[in-house]
């Protein structure tokens, strides 16, 4: 496939002047390719309409966290995207920052493969199951229940396919796929998983119990999770985020609804680095 319509989102505090993005969009000008900068708000949400089959390649500039952003913009549009990393983490950028160049000439003539990854959606429902506006979003790495305030105890019943599996009480839940399992759910004492696998993890974050171990499902599981009422009738406060964004606020009774979506994120590959390698390479730096 030739990539012909190049799109531009940077981390705008790694890039704040526009250098590095200028510096891109210069050099795929000067091949006869068609690029675009999004760097304000208003930009980067009219590119989101842009993207649908009217894009070949979204290019991001920072670290996974501008990856994800991108990853959410994309979604369903079937876009893939090339991370350039400027940021410390770069499990999702496949590129560093100083290879820039070589890596958009491989792109460029063809020399590139693409992977796609599962996505999670997930839905919050109130006491009534009415869905909440806008509570609804899809996620690359995680969905989080967490606390929001204080060090209240969350306790939550968890069922997959309408079966009940366990109450928890913890600070919080981490559902994962396998490309977030090196993300939060690792630094939670979570599983680190091949990132191409399908497959859901839930890993509790500091549980109030001496079993405090992830638990894998399959990536056609439904998972619901419901919010129980503190003890001693306090105000719960407690919330829930996609990817690291969109915080939803709960409340008591509330139930987050997540399975697998239907859309994929669907990345360029230059190398046939593996996952091990990549993985060794954090790691050990």
């Amino acid at each position: 496939m030739s990539i012909e319509r190049f799109f531009i989102i940077a981390n705008r505090d790694k890039d704040s002047k526009q250098e590095l993005s200028r510096q891109i969009y210069d050099f795929l000008i000067s091949k006869g390719k068609t690029c675009q900068i999004a760097y304000t708000d208003e930009e980067r949400q009219d590119l989101r309409g842009r993207l649908r089959g009217n894009l070949d390649c979204l290019l991001v500039l920072g670290g996974d966290g501008t990856v994800l952003e991108g990853a959410r913009l994309a979604a369903g549009t079937g876009t893939p995207i090339l991370g350039i990393n400027i940021g410390n983490v770069g499990y999702l950028a496949e590129v560093e920052v100083q290879n820039w160049e070589q890596a958009l000439r491989r792109v460029l003539g063809g020399g590139y493969e693409i992977e796609t990854r599962m996505m999670l959606d997930g839905f919050v429902t109130d006491s009534n199951r009415y869905p909440y506006p806008g509570a609804h979003s899809h996620a690359l790495n995680d969905i989080v229940i967490t606390r929001s305030r204080g060090l209240q105890i969350l306790n939550f019943n968890v069922s997959v396919d309408g079966q009940f599996l366990n109450r928890f009480n913890a600070d919080g839940m981490i559902i994962s796929t396998a490309t977030g399992s090196t993300a939060y759910n690792m630094s939670a004492g979570g599983p680190i998983v091949e990132p191409k696998a399908r497959l859901i993890l839930l890993t509790p974050i500091s549980p109030h119990t001496l079993n405090n171990r992830s638990i894998v499902l399959s990536a056609d599981d439904k998972i619901s999770i419901e919010l129980m009422p503190p003890r001693n009738e306090k105000k719960l406060y407690a919330e829930c985020v996609f990817d690291g964004t969109g915080n939803i606020e709960l409340h008591s009774g509330d139930k987050i609804n997540i399975s697998t979506s239907c859309c994929t994120t669907r990345l360029i590959r230059l190398s046939r680095r593996s996952f091990l390698e990549t993985l060794h390479k954090k790691i050990t730096s």
